[in-house]
Formats: C-alpha cells, sequence, structure tokens
C-alpha cells in the first residue's frame, strides 16, 4: 500500500512548555538526547511515509534550520508557515493543503503514536469518508476522554463538553480528504477539533480504534514519559 503524504502540525505556542517554548518551539524540546521532532519523523518513516508538510508557525524558521529537507530521516520534507497570524491547527492544513494532495495523514506535533498506520489508512480507504480519527479507549487516565465510540462508530466528539459516555479520546492520527474542506476559505483560523465535529455532523467522520496508548511531550509529566520510553525504559 502507498502511503499518503501526512501533514505535521508543529506551529502552536506551547503556553503549557513555558518558559522553555518561549525561545524554542515545542517540537525541538530535547527527548532522550535530541529534538522531539527527530523522534516522530523517524517514526513516520518507518510506518512508510515518504513525503511530510511540516505546519510552522510560532519560531517555525527553527525547525526547518533542524529539519532541513528530510533527507537524513530518508523523508521529503516541505513546510508551511502560517505567515503573521497564527492560523490554528485546521487552519495551517488548509493552507499546507497545495502541498499534501487529494488525502493526506495529520500528526499533532507534540504526538508519539506507537500504532500500525497502514490499517488505518486501508479503513479510510475504504470507508469512503472525507476524515477518519483514530481513537483510544483512554477512561479518563491519561488526559481528558472527549469521544463517544460505540459499535465502531464515532457518535459525539467535544474537548470542550464531555458527557459520561465519553470513554475514548482522540489519538492524534487521523487522515483526511481535501473535499474536507469545502465550508472553509483559505487563510482563515479555525482548529482542527472544529473541522472534526463539523464532518462528524455532515456524517462524513469515520473511526478506527487502536489498542496502543499514546505518548505526548505537551506538559512536563508527558515529556518525561515520553523520554524514559523513547530512553528505552518503562513509562
Amino acid at each position: 500500500m502507498t502511503m499518503p503524504p501526512l501533514a505535521l502540525l508543529a506551529g502552536g505556542l506551547a503556553t503549557r512548555m513555558r518558559p522553555a517554548t518561549e525561545t524554542m518551539p515545542k517540537s525541538l524540546l530535547e527527548v532522550a538526547g535530541e529534538p522531539f521532532i527527530f523522534h516522530q519523523l523517524r517514526l513516520i518513516r518507518a510506518q512508510g511515509v515518504a513525503r511530510a508538510v511540516i505546519c510552522v508557525g510560532f519560531l517555525g524558521e527553527m525547525i526547518r534550520a533542524a529539519v532541513g529537507n528530510g533527507k537524513r530521516f530518508g523523508l521529503e520534507v516541505e513546510y508551511a508557515f502560517d505567515g503573521p497570524v497564527l492560523l490554528g491547527t485546521g487552519g495551517a492544513l488548509l493552507q499546507a493543503a497545495p502541498l499534501l494532495g487529494p488525502e493526506f495523514l495529520v500528526m499533532y506535533g507534540d504526538s508519539y503514536l506507537p500504532t500500525p498506520f497502514a490499517p488505518v489508512v486501508a479503513t479510510f480507504k475504504a470507508g469512503g469518508a472525507c476524515g477518519l480519527m483514530t481513537v483510544f479507549r483512554n477512561e479518563g487516565r491519561w488526559d481528558t476522554s472527549n469521544v463517544e465510540y460505540d459499535g465502531g462508530r464515532i457518535r459525539a466528539y467535544n474537548k470542550s463538553r464531555q458527557t459520561p459516555a465519553m470513554r475514548h479520546i482522540d489519538y492524534g492520527l487521523g487522515i483526511l480528504a481535501d473535499r474536507a474542506f469545502v465550508n472553509r476559505a483559505t487563510g482563515s483560523s479555525f482548529d482542527l477539533a472544529e473541522l472534526y465535529a463539523e464532518l462528524l455532523e455532515r456524517g462524513e467522520l469515520i473511526g478506527y480504534e487502536v489498542a496502543e496508548r499514546f505518548y505526548e511531550i505537551g506538559s512536563p509529566a508527558g515529556l518525561h514519559e515520553t523520554d524514559v520510553l523513547l530512553r528505552g525504559g518503562k513509562s
């Protein structure tokens, strides 16, 4: 199976990780002895991804200087910059869409996701929807659960209004078709969560449940856990 390109969302301000992220983008924080994004790029290459577009904003030039064209990771890497106004995760994807083509994987810039990508892509291709969200049965353990998932279907998704039936969480890996953005204007600022909610309402969002927990560096505790994992220890 040919893997679609991957959009890596690395343009946020990372306020929870200040003061370190006042002068360095979160993707370049040191994890297991090197910038975190290096681990991510090796991970996605091992999953068969050949092309990546890194969506950058705040201090994005530092990421481009560190990663370059991606050749040392076995990847072709391009960049999509927000510009003078931060576009949010959804707006950044729309900005990058011309570089990504008709369908692409999406991963957050602070996530390390040890799950096979190929079954996710196969499910998307068979489903015929505009979007796919991977979900994990979180039960409130590693972050706030925000997805009602039952019988292989996403019933509800909301990051700000949780319900007791939300036992799953947005895992951090998705797939989008370019037609998912039909109601959005290039240059507008919006969150990927808003787009997922819109697709769900339109009946255009399918789910895929993964078994492996996620790791992240968006919090000091998460960064420590991920550091232990990538150093070969047990989280």
